[in-house]
């Protein structure tokens, strides 16, 4: 368990990376004048879409990725399919913070409270367990 678990940190981790990098490489990070909230009018509300609809969506689908786990298995045979399941989360999210990026630079913001949001995603053994319903 503990090294899938280290294999699963490290392939977050690069995601989160990747995605912060690209954010400082393209968003122009280093200007903090970019951190300031928009002003939403009717043509920002779509683009506000994306993010809310990402965390709807990739919660929905983890959610019954999971739920599709026989718990029949032992733990370790479990972890495979949590992992893609995970992976299938975090690239709705990963997705939605690129296209906040490319099509609407302005809404930043919004971006980074993906990021963050994917950060605290970070896979522990006790969220796990949470996740896959298994008592100690």
């Amino acid at each position: 368990m503990k090294e899938q678990l280290k294999v699963f940190r490290i392939i977050h981790l690069a995601l989160v990376a990747g995605l912060v990098v690209a954010y400082f490489v393209l968003g122009n990070l280093s200007d903090f004048s970019q951190l300031k909230l928009p002003t939403l009018d009717n043509d920002n509300m779509i683009y506000l879409a994306i993010p809310i609809a990402a965390f709807i969506i990739s919660n929905l689908m983890f959610k019954m990725l999971v739920s599709k786990i026989d718990n029949a298995l032992s733990l370790k045979e479990k972890i495979v399919p949590y992992q893609s399941a995970s992976i299938v989360r975090y690239a709705i999210i990963e997705g939605a913070a690129f296209l906040i990026l490319i099509l609407k630079p302005e809404l930043i913001v919004f971006g980074l409270l993906l990021i963050v949001y994917l950060a605290l995603l970070m896979p522990t053994e006790q969220r796990i367990k949470r996740d896959l319903q298994i008592l100690d």
